[in-house]
């Protein structure tokens, strides 16, 4: 064993300095930082990925609630509570008729955002 081992390092020189108590001691604490450890680099990276994904949630659910703010808003008035009420759920008043044109592009696209939501 010793001979193959001393073959070895005067073919590769390099192999002598791997093979120091020091350098072993060295990589077994990078490869435990790195994989085996609580605080280990892939988990910080699978940590970092969820964060930014929960970072842009907050984002687009903020802006949801500022445009939902504004709806409401808008609501607030009664003319715009008139014309979202005759937009969204086709109501009329009595003495008039309502021709609702469909269109299938518009149909598409109700049909899409409704998934969304």
């Amino acid at each position: 064993m010793k001979n193959w081992y001393q073959n070895l390092i005067s073919d590769y020189p390099f192999l002598k300095f791997l093979g120091s108590k020091y350098t072993l001691v060295l990589l077994f604490f990078f490869v435990w930082m790195l994989f085996l450890d609580n605080y280990s680099y892939l988990d910080h990276r699978i940590l970092d990925k969820q964060i930014d994904e929960l970072e842009d949630n907050k984002s687009y659910y903020q802006q949801e609630i500022s445009k939902d703010e504004q709806s409401i808003k808008n609501l607030k008035n009664p003319g715009q509570t008139e014309r979202y009420a005759r937009e969204k759920y086709f109501m009329k008043k009595d003495s008039e008729d309502i021709y609702i044109i469909d269109i299938e592009e518009d149909r598409i696209k109700d049909s899409l955002e409704g998934a969304n939501q």
